[in-house]
């Protein structure tokens, strides 16, 4: 009798390490998503962090033909090796964009002088932009500036204007540090990386 209660007390000790092994191995990752404005790196133990940007170098794509899209959202997240802007559009087609550090940040058409918080600016133009009456979207009208996350190395992001076909953008960084530029959709997005 004391073997066949030793044996069940064996079994079900068993079966509860198993179980909480089990529990403890579908631990969920946390992917990057497009950004948040949270300041907590998005990894997850176990998770390999995305490699941060390599060069400071003007990056350029074409847009689509024919694309008319809107920025309807501006939000800047902090990953584990850069901080993230995420530029995100709603219209038809697929944006291109030019990317690179400038001395100042002027605006389009006006040539009025923005002032950029940081020790230097990354503009950030998306072509295949519209106005909102052309891409059928309401456009961003969020904060301006967007603050960028505490500690980070973006310290803000100013401007989602149209004019002539193209939004213009300042990204203010704490200095001169390599990025990357992609393009995501579902929704279409444009995502600078700047390293940390």
């Amino acid at each position: 009798m004391t073997t066949n209660r030793t044996r069940s007390f064996a079994a079900i000790a068993a079966i509860a390490v198993g179980v909480s092994l089990t529990a403890c191995s579908q631990e969920t990752v946390a992917t990057p998503t497009a950004a948040t404005s949270s300041a907590s790196p998005t990894t997850s133990s176990g998770a390999t962090p995305e490699p941060a940007p390599t060069d400071s170098s003007d990056k350029t794509s074409a847009a689509v033909s024919e694309s008319r899209l809107t920025v309807t959202d501006v939000r800047i997240g902090a990953h584990e090796n850069f901080d993230r802007v995420v530029y995100e559009m709603g219209g038809t087609g697929t944006p291109g964009w030019r990317v690179k550090y400038v001395d100042s940040a002027v605006q389009d058409g006006s040539g009025k002088p923005m002032n950029v918080a940081g020790g230097a600016i990354i503009q950030v133009l998306i072509d295949g932009s519209a106005y909102p009456f052309d891409s059928g979207v309401e456009q961003y009208s969020g904060p301006n500036p967007v603050p960028g996350a505490a500690g980070g190395v973006v310290t803000e992001v100013n401007g989602s204007s149209v004019f002539e076909g193209v939004t213009q953008s300042f990204i203010g960084v704490t200095e001169k540090r390599p990025f990357s530029v992609t393009t995501l959709s579902d929704p279409v997005r444009v995502v600078v990386d700047v390293a940390r």
